[in-house]
């Protein structure tokens, strides 16, 4: 399996790097794993929901 690592998955994904470890540490990343203190993110995750925008709460409560 091929990972990517937080910069790189900010990028893929347009949000911060902080967001993507905070993803990460809260498990909403299917398959993610830690070595050390680099996160390894599968190449084929998708972009979690955000659950803070309106889009997000919709689908919280369906």
């Amino acid at each position: 399996m091929e990972y990517m690592s937080c910069p790189e998955a900010a990028r893929k994904w347009g949000i911060s790097e902080r967001r993507v470890q905070k993803l990460c540490e809260e498990k909403r990343i299917p398959g993610v794993s830690k070595i050390g203190y680099m996160w390894l993110i599968p190449k084929g995750a998708d972009k979690p929901v955000d659950m803070r925008t309106k889009k997000g709460r919709e689908l919280k409560h369906e």
